[in-house]
C-alpha cells in the first residue's frame, strides 16, 4: 500500500488585490448610479411642485372668477386699495401667504426659476395661464393640457 507524503495545499482565507479592486470598481459604479438616479428624482420633484403651484393658482383664480361674476379679460373691482387678483386672492384666503410671495415674484420656483405674471390685473382668457415659470420651455415646468382652462 502506497501512502501519500506529498504535502498538502491549503488555501489561505482571505481576498486577493484582483478580487478587491473589482469589488471597489463595483462599488463605485453603483455609487455613481445612484447619484444619478437620485439628481433626476430631485429634478423630477421639483418640476412636479411648480406644476402643482402653476395648477393651484390658476384654480384658484378661475374659482375667484366664476364666483364673484368676473368675465375673462376683464379686471376684478378695487378692493382694498388694489386690482391685482393675487392681492385678492391672498386678502379673501384663497391662497396662502407662501404661494402669494411666489407669484408676486419674492419667492423662486422649487426648481431654481421664478414665476411670472404677464397682466397681474386682468383674468385670462380661457386657455391661457395666470402665472407662468421661467423655466417652462426648458425644464417644461408647464401644465401639459389647459386648453379647457
Amino acid at each position: 500500500m502506497k501512502t501519500n507524503t506529498s504535502p498538502r495545499v491549503v488555501a489561505k482565507p482571505g481576498v486577493t488585490l484582483v478580487e478587491l479592486t473589482i469589488i471597489i470598481a463595483i462599488m463605485l459604479t453603483l455609487t455613481v448610479v445612484l447619484f444619478i438616479g437620485a439628481r433626476a428624482w430631485i429634478r423630477g420633484s421639483d418640476r412636479a411642485a411648480c406644476v402643482m403651484t402653476i395648477q393651484n393658482v390658476q384654480k384658484c383664480v378661475r374659482s375667484y372668477q366664476n364666483l364673484y361674476g368676473y368675465n375673462p379679460g376683464s379686471m376684478p373691482y378695487a378692493d382694498h386699495g388694489t386690482q391685482s387678483i393675487a392681492d385678492h386672492l391672498y386678502q379673501k384666503g384663497y391662497i396662502d401667504e407662501g404661494m402669494h410671495a411666489s407669484i408676486k415674484g419674492s419667492e423662486d420656483c422649487p426648481g431654481g426659476g421664478h414665476y411670472e405674471i404677464s397682466n397681474e390685473e386682468v383674468f385670462p382668457p380661457i386657455g391661457q395661464l395666470y402665472v407662468g415659470c421661467s423655466l417652462s420651455g426648458t425644464q417644461r415646468h408647464l401644465l401639459e393640457r389647459r386648453a379647457d382652462w
